[in-house]
């Protein structure tokens, strides 16, 4: 499945969620997806979370979060990398 057709399982309504992106037929959030995967939950454990998703759907939210990032860019304040321990 190429990008275009992953990103057709977006679906962004201002009727639905606030018009927050959501996997199409669902009241899920992509935002929901990223903060799970940021959070080390495994696809497994988010499928089994959310029946109704499927692997595409996780794929589809990471190539729109993709999109997101390829002009745009959210600044956030943290320290300096040099500052960060490991």
């Amino acid at each position: 499945m190429n990008k275009e057709e992953l990103l057709k399982r977006i679906s962004i309504d201002t009727k639905i969620c606030f018009g927050k992106p959501c996997i199409l037929g669902t009241r899920i959030w992509v935002s929901l997806i990223l903060d799970n995967i940021a959070a080390g939950i495994s696809e497994e454990e988010i499928l089994s979370a959310y029946p109704s998703l499927t692997k595409e759907d996780i794929r589809a939210a990471l190539a729109y979060a993709a999109e997101l990032t390829h002009d745009r860019y959210v600044s956030l304040v943290s320290e300096s990398p040099h500052e960060i321990q490991a």
